[in-house]
């Protein structure tokens, strides 16, 4: 099933690898579900049913001129879920703007068959700078993206992926192949979906969200995150969330499924549990 199609006629490319427990995993801004390859495959292997999607806008998705809002997004993830016939134990896991899409399911959806949440280097639950956030990324700074990215959206990416991944003058936690294939998958997205999506999870306020999150929930941080800073998102949804477990990354940048891509599968392994036995008590209940 490479493409599904949404309640508004929006057609998602999605890969479907695996069987087992489902794990869905959503991408973040700007890439594509190719982002979270390495993970998907080890996840699969390890006897899990693996379905990752591509936003509208991004990847091999339509590029619809409106839906990026995150009601529509959160409306698509669960139009996914409902193609894929995942109706029970799934667990979601979303990153940097993906674990938007996952609070407002959680919320609009009422968690419709996840047994488990994972928001790893989130924007979750708000970013945006205010007086009652200080600690989030000021207005002028999201303005300022928008304005350079219209100016020339291919160097902007180009310098963005540099901060993404933690790249110094002197080292890279990435080799430079790894930064042309990710500033690829950004070309791949529309300059619209690229810029209202930017919007969308720079100003989206999810702390009514949050006491939608009923299930077990792991949160993946890492601490000089220059992309999502932590105290804003990571750390305050670990307060917010009942009985969230928080994991920081010391010194681990934003990118964290490559910087950090076997500590990231493994600790998503331990958190999912032996599939076997996740099988075995859904079909118990």
């Amino acid at each position: 099933m490479p493409m599904i199609e949404t309640r508004d006629g929006t057609n998602l490319y999605v890969k479907d690898w695996g069987s087992g427990p489902a794990v869905v995993l959503i991408h973040g801004w700007p890439l594509s579900s190719d982002s979270w390859d390495a993970q998907a495959f080890a996840l699969a292997n390890a006897g899990y049913r693996v379905i990752a999607y591509d936003r509208r806008g991004f990847g091999r998705s339509e590029q619809p001129w409106s839906g990026y809002d995150y009601d529509t997004l959160s409306d698509d993830l669960a139009d996914v879920m409902e193609a894929c016939g995942v109706t029970s134990g799934a667990t979601l896991v979303g990153f940097s703007m993906g674990g938007g899409e996952v609070a407002r399911y959680m919320s609009r959806h009422a968690g419709k068959g996840v047994a488990k949440a994972v928001l790893v280097g989130s924007v979750v639950p708000f970013m945006l700078q205010t007086d009652d956030n200080p600690d989030g990324v000021p207005q002028a700074q999201l303005d300022d993206m928008a304005a350079q990215m219209l100016e020339d959206r291919p160097k902007f990416m180009a310098n963005f992926l540099d901060q993404f991944f933690g790249v110094g003058f002197i080292t890279s936690p990435v080799s430079e192949e790894r930064l042309h294939w990710a500033w690829n998958l950004t070309q791949q997205a529309g300059l619209k979906p690229t810029l209202a999506c930017a919007e969308a999870f720079g100003t989206t306020d999810f702390r009514p969200d949050l006491a939608s999150f009923t299930v077990p929930t792991l949160i993946i941080h890492g601490t000089s995150d220059n992309t999502v800073p932590i105290d804003a998102t990571g750390r305050a949804a670990a307060t917010a969330i009942p009985g969230a477990k928080l994991i920081e990354y010391d010194g681990a940048p934003h990118g964290l499924f490559a910087t950090e891509q076997e500590r990231l599968t493994d600790d998503l392994l331990a958190f999912l549990g032996d599939p076997v036995t996740r099988t075995h008590g859904a079909a118990a209940l």
